[in-house]
Order: structure tokens, then sequence, then C-alpha cells
């Protein structure tokens, strides 16, 4: 069961880092809009919807990430002083009282958008030939589906911490430095380092 709540774990981290790199194409085109609009006074009217485009895309997909990572928002002040058990027992209500029916509505809304632009071939109305909206649209159930899915673990999370009165580990998204193997590839010994700490002036012994 463990594996398998890692592994989708590692699945919510490769999507949010794969498009988090939309924010470098967001940043690009901002950058040459506002060069072209200012420097060469030639505004894109298509450039402010394709902008709203990356940054929802970005913002969505970065749902389950974040939720993989324990990064929403929540009430540390008065949570974090709870038992293990006390904030299974709280986040597993959550869960079946909010977080479930708003994110299947959002699936299930999010797919009848999409299937609608699809239809009809949407595209933006800032101008006569304004980009596609329909991928944009797709997004939604996409994302709203990868949440979910996040969501049914971190749900299982909490009935492991409720049975065993503490939370199971989860994937972390930056390791911490092995001092002992950093050691070992720059072939420094803890002698060495109490050498160099004893040539060091400290506090006090230049009086």
């Amino acid at each position: 069961m463990q594996k398998l709540l890692l592994f989708i774990d590692k699945t919510s981290t490769f999507v949010g880092h794969a498009f988090s790199w939309l924010i470098v194409g967001l940043t690009l085109l901002i950058s040459w809009e506002v060069f072209s609009r200012y420097a060469l006074d030639n505004p894109h009217p298509w450039a402010f919807d394709v902008m709203i485009m990356l940054y929802g895309t970005l913002f969505m997909m970065a749902g389950a990430y974040t939720l993989a990572k324990s990064g929403h928002v929540r009430g540390d002040v008065l949570y974090g002083f709870f038992t293990p058990r006390t904030q299974a027992t709280i986040d597993l209500i959550l869960y079946f009282v909010f977080f479930i029916p708003g994110v299947v509505a959002l699936c299930w809304a999010g797919y009848t958008y999409a299937a609608e632009s699809w239809a009809i071939n949407e595209h933006s109305n800032i101008t006569a030939d304004g980009p596609p909206i329909y991928p944009f649209k797709t997004v939604i159930p996409i994302a709203g589906a990868i949440l979910l899915l996040q969501g049914v673990v971190e749900i299982v999370r909490c009935v492991i911490c409720l049975k065993q009165g503490e939370w199971p580990s989860r994937e972390e998204d930056v390791e911490e430095v092995d001092v002992e193997k950093l050691k070992e590839m720059v072939h420094v010994k803890a002698e060495d380092i109490a050498k160099l700490d004893e040539l060091i002036p400290h506090e006090g012994s230049a009086r």
C-alpha cells in the first residue's frame, strides 16, 4: 500500500514539475509582448488570452502536486498542536464534506465545458482570429481527475494515521543533504574538519 501511495505522490510531483516549465514560457511571452508593444509599437491582441491560458494551466495542474506536498493553506496555528489522530480525523471529515464533492463537481463541469468547447471549435472572441480555447478547457477535467486521485491517497493516509497513531511517510520533493556521503565524495574525514575548526578563531579567543 505504501509503495502505491508513494507512486501516486511521484506521479503528482512529475506532473507538477513538468507543467512548472510553463512559467518560463509565460515569462518569455510577457517580456516579448511588453517589448513589442512599447518598443516596436506592435501589440498583439491575442497575447493577453494566451497569458491567461498559460497561467491557468500552470495553476490547475499544480494542484495535485501541492496536495502531495501538503502545501495547501490550512490553519496551522491550531492544527499543529493536535495529535496526529486528531489531525487525521479533521482532515478526513473535511475531505468527505468539502474536497470530494468539490473536486467531483469540478471534473464533471470541466468535462461538460470541454466537450461543448470542442463541439463548437471555440476560439477567443477578443479578435476575429483569436486563439483556440478548447485545449485550455480540456485541462480542467484532467487537472480535476489528477487532484481527485491525490485526494484519495490523502484519505488513505488519514485512515492509516487513525490506525497507527502517526502519519505515514510521503514523497519528499527535495532530499536532505547526506553529510556522510558528501564527505566520501570529496574525500574529507571528520578529523580534517576538526583540524580546520581549530584554525578558525572563535568568539572571545582574541581577547
